[in-house]
């Protein structure tokens, strides 16, 4: 990838993907960081980029499993602490039902057709408007409206029928 068009895939999307990550981790510098080492691998690996979707979404899915990478990492090296969880009341009960409904959540999010899914992904993941989103589909505002509205329901009723 040349400097300068790499250049300008930063500057257009660094604020987009580091929101989406932001969203995930909910911590400023774990933020920064995967965002940061999203560019550089997108960098590095802008051969394998197929073009078969926008260039954000790309870089989101990277920054994505990026992020769950490094989820699995703390788990790994936190999973001795359970115990210590458990003295400072933490429910576990509690947690373990979160955790389960995120799964579902992530499930039928991935099995989600296009183009629900992406308005979903953009809306939520990368807190974009729905002029920005219609922009980015090449329709209008009302049709991002619209289909994540329809997306939301479908992800309701597969989650919670």
């Amino acid at each position: 990838m040349e400097r300068e068009a790499f250049e300008k895939l930063y500057e257009t999307y660094y604020m987009r993907v580091y929101s989406y990550v932001m969203a995930l981790a909910r911590k400023r510098h774990v933020a920064e960081e995967i965002t940061q080492e999203t560019f550089y691998k997108a960098f590095t690996a802008k051969s394998m980029f197929r073009g078969e979707a926008d260039e954000v979404t790309w870089l989101c899915a990277i920054a994505r499993n990026l992020y769950l990478d490094e989820m699995r990492r703390q788990a790994k090296s936190t999973g001795t602490e359970l115990d210590s969880e458990v003295d400072s009341g933490v429910n576990i009960e509690s947690e373990v039902e979160d955790r389960d409904a995120s799964y579902r959540i992530h499930r039928a999010l991935q099995a989600l057709e296009e183009p629900y899914r992406k308005v979903f992904e953009l809306r939520i993941f990368g807190e974009l408007s729905f002029r920005e989103i219609g922009n980015i589909c090449e329709k209008t505002e009302n049709w991002a409206r619209v289909t994540y509205h329809r997306a939301k329901l479908k992800l309701q009723n597969s989650v919670f029928p």
